[in-house]
């Protein structure tokens, strides 16, 4: 009865393992590997449609986004806080009372456009805010972008 029982746990186990594989490309892989040969800590994920290399370099977080072509899309490296656009901090204080800046990233898109990113919190809530390289807030959708954060962080809970 153990042996079935433990068959049954690891045949269960190997399945959600599998499930959770994102088949990346073989030009995003490629492409990843010359421009980060020294990455670690490397997790693919599926981005819209993209796919999302997240991983450590030099000490930092950073992800890449690739399209099905190994081209990159988008580039985001964390950042302190204190690295923010003039006017950031002050933005977050006067429009989300009660929240507070936890993480700052700063994103690159491919054509060369900066953006920058706030993750605020407020108790168990976060949100992204986007903002321009002067501080402006961009008008990206927050609430689905907080809604896609939390799914992936549930989602690597279970």
């Amino acid at each position: 009865m153990k042996t079935k029982n433990l068959l049954i746990a690891l045949l269960l186990f190997s399945f959600t393992a599998f499930a959770q594989q994102v088949n990346v490309p073989k030009s995003a892989k490629d492409a990843f590997s010359k421009l980060y040969p020294k990455a670690t800590e490397v997790k693919w994920d599926k981005e819209n449609q993209g796919y999302e290399a997240s991983f450590k370099l030099n000490g930092k977080d950073m992800s890449v986004i690739f399209d099905k072509d190994g081209k990159v899309m988008e580039t985001e490296t964390a950042i302190e806080i204190s690295q923010l656009p003039k006017g950031v901090e002050k933005y977050v204080m006067d429009n989300f009372k009660g929240y507070k800046i936890t993480g700052a990233a700063k994103i690159v898109k491919a054509n060369g456009e900066e953006l920058f990113e706030a993750e605020i919190t407020k108790g168990k809530e976060k949100k992204d805010l986007f903002f321009d390289k002067n501080g402006k807030p961009e008008k990206k959708d927050v609430n689905k972008e907080s809604e896609k954060e939390n799914e992936k962080e549930e989602d690597e809970k279970d």
